[in-house]
């Protein structure tokens, strides 16, 4: 699978592209009505995203947005969002009410996740003190500086690898008020080099108080981190339990099942998977009964058996 569409909203806003250098600004939406697209072009750009952001400034009332999804800048399989990140940074004081940030909207067709360049983006969290939900795709050159965010509620990290330092990043900031967070894992192939180990500051939830929803997915050692979670004191708390998108065979389900009870979860999500049906009756007869929303949908999975009789199995999202 790869990803195909655009964010369609943020911040529970629906998303709103701003025209190009040639199109008209004189009947665009309410600031606060919509989640603000600003993009420029990867390939051939006439127009660097700097120069995007400033035409944007100047037509929209900034005091009143909330929302600002950042798309393509100019050579993103090659450059990364530096100049992205200054422009933002140097016109913050311009957003007061700005609650919901998203860097790095590319469809494959402009720059395929792991081929996205991205950069340390503590410092645009940093920045924006106010911001309510962060997001960001592409895991190449990605940092996360360890910081105290007492406002951030959402934290999504869409990428085919995630390096294993992100992780620590995460692991290590304070976050009281964060309520969902959302790592895609990735492959080893992309730079997603992080072990079970990375991830036990966030089981632990000893920094992440309000956590309700946690999403640990698209990973090569799903049946890992299945086993990890069984046994994180995190899990007591959580609504939204996400294991999907990735590798997870009945070793990994069957040591989840095994371990503290889920069914004080609203829903727990499985889907692309590479279980066997006898354990995914097993699943269900253990949490629906309870009320639990189980997603087992196989979803594209799909298995690739070599002559020797090497099973290859792959996660949802990649390169």
């Amino acid at each position: 699978m790869t990803i195909g569409d655009h964010l369609s909203s943020l911040y529970r806003l629906p998303s709103h592209t701003f025209p190009g250098p040639d199109a008209p600004t004189d009947k665009l939406p309410e600031p606060d009505a919509v989640a603000w697209r600003i993009s420029s072009e990867v390939y051939d750009s006439n127009e660097d995203w700097p120069d995007a952001f400033a035409r944007f400034c100047a037509a929209v009332d900034t005091t009143r947005v909330r929302a600002v999804i950042v798309g393509a800048w100019q050579e993103a399989y090659d450059s990364d969002p530096h100049a992205v990140i200054a422009a933002l940074r140097a016109a913050r004081d311009r957003f007061p009410a700005l609650r919901a940030l998203f860097l790095g909207d590319m469809v494959m067709e402009e720059c395929e996740i792991s081929w996205i360049n991205q950069t340390d983006v503590g410092p645009l969290l940093a920045a924006f003190p106010q911001l309510e939900e962060f997001g960001v795709r592409g895991g190449s050159g990605l940092g996360f500086t360890a910081l105290e965010h007492t406002a951030l509620r959402r934290l999504v990290v869409e990428t085919g690898g995630l390096p294993a330092e992100v992780v620590r990043g995460i692991g290590a900031s304070d976050l009281p008020a964060l309520e969902h967070l959302d790592l895609w894992l990735g492959t080893p192939d992309y730079g997603g080099n992080s072990e079970v180990a990375d991830l036990e500051p966030i089981l632990s939830g000893a920094r992440l108080p309000r956590l309700r929803h946690l999403a640990l997915r698209n990973s090569e050692m799903q049946d890992a981190v299945a086993a990890a979670v069984a046994a994180a004191p995190v899990v007591d708390r959580l609504e939204v339990l996400d294991l999907s998108m990735g590798v997870l065979t009945d070793e990994g389900a069957v040591a989840l099942l095994g371990g503290q009870p889920l069914t004080h979860l609203k829903k727990l999500d499985l889907h692309h998977h590479y279980l066997s049906k006898p354990v995914e009756e097993r699943v269900r007869e253990t949490l629906e009964p309870a009320g639990v929303e189980v997603d087992l949908d196989r979803d594209d999975a799909e298995e690739d058996t070599e002559d020797d009789g090497t099973v290859w199995r792959y996660v949802a999202v990649g390169e």
